[in-house]
């Protein structure tokens, strides 16, 4: 088959029908950013970059048979001004419209952050089908809803795996790998004890008992694009099940929860959960049973679902961006699985 990829960024569309032993003949992507083409050529060799989008002509490619594309969100986001169809960023949504007219695929995806119903039904009359929505918590340890259209038949959503934050962490890192534990400064908010409003989430403390937060590609902070996690540092070293997971790469391993899920807020969530607890923790606050740091690229590359050591190559924080742009790969996985081309 003929793939079309708008958006590429580090070719996670790539990456979901390699897992599902689709043979691609030719995988064209459009993308401008240096780093993630980069990193999609390292582990793509024989894929065809055709540049910035509104270039790119139907007529000038072969028959396409799946057409992807993840459009820039931010310009929809709950998270950022919601400016919509006004804001640049969003507007290349109707390149993908003009490509999916010319070039007229058999199968088509398109993939955006959970935004405002007047926004969804513009989106739903030009592809003419309705977004599902699906959070990558089902499949990863990460809480990370999203709008998917597409003609492609999805007739459930997957099975939840069960798998927690901490069950993929790296460990064995405490002695090697400093960059990532911060020391706490100012008012930060950690996970138990006190309801009400947050700060934002590169200061809010998490527990890795529950989902991870919502990877962003922008946003500074000491835990800007993952958000910052407590970790005990005995039951750090010791879990057997997670050391397990570590060790073993597998996506298709199943993972039994050994509490309820949280309700962890996402990143691209406009309002705060009522249910959701925090708790204040004092300026500089740390123990000798504790450590607080953000996550480690090899860790966001599991949250969503990459291959350890994909996105090797460039600098951490060109990792994290093109993590926190791209797709949680066994979504795309069972959104395409009942192609037949």
């Amino acid at each position: 088959m003929n793939v079309l990829s708008l958006f590429d960024g580090m070719s996670c569309g790539q990456l979901a029908l390699n897992r599902l032993g689709v043979k691609v003949d030719k995988y064209f992507a459009s993308e401008i950013d240096p780093y993630a083409m980069e990193i999609a050529r390292k582990n793509f060799p024989d894929m065809i970059h055709v540049g910035d989008v509104t270039k790119v002509r139907g007529e000038d490619l072969p028959p396409i048979d799946l057409l992807l594309g993840g459009s820039p969100c931010q310009g929809f986001s709950f998270a950022g001004k919601q400016l919509n169809f006004d804001d640049p960023r969003s507007k290349l949504f109707f390149e993908f419209v003009r490509l999916l007219n010319e070039i007229k695929p058999k199968y088509f995806l398109l993939e955006n952050v959970n935004m405002k119903q007047e926004y969804q039904d513009v989106i739903s009359e030009h592809l003419g089908v309705k977004p599902i929505r699906l959070n990558s918590a089902l499949v990863s340890a990460q809480n990370r809803l999203r709008l998917y259209w597409t003609n492609i038949p999805v007739n459930s959503l997957p099975d939840d795996k069960g798998i927690l934050l901490k069950d993929i962490l790296e460990y064995g890192i405490e002695n090697e790998y400093k960059e990532p534990y911060v020391k706490l400064n100012g008012n930060v908010t950690g996970c138990v004890g006190y309801v009400g409003k947050s700060p934002k989430q590169a200061t809010r403390i998490y527990s890795i008992d529950n989902k991870s937060q919502c990877l962003t590609a922008l946003g500074g902070g000491q835990g800007g694009k993952t958000g910052l996690y407590q970790i005990s540092l005995c039951d750090y070293a010791l879990s057997k099940k997670a050391n397990d997971r570590a060790n073993n790469n597998s996506r298709s391993r199943a993972f039994k929860p050994n509490q309820e899920k949280s309700g962890a807020l996402l990143a691209n969530q406009y309002k705060q959960s009522t249910d959701s607890l925090y708790a204040i923790l004092e300026p500089g606050f740390e123990d000798d049973k504790h450590k607080y740091r953000k996550l480690t690229p090899t860790e966001c590359e599991r949250l969503q679902t990459v291959p350890d050591g994909y996105t090797e190559g460039v600098s951490n924080t060109q990792r994290y961006k093109m993590l926190g742009n791209g797709w949680t790969v066994d979504v795309i996985v069972h959104l395409l699985k009942n192609m037949s081309i």
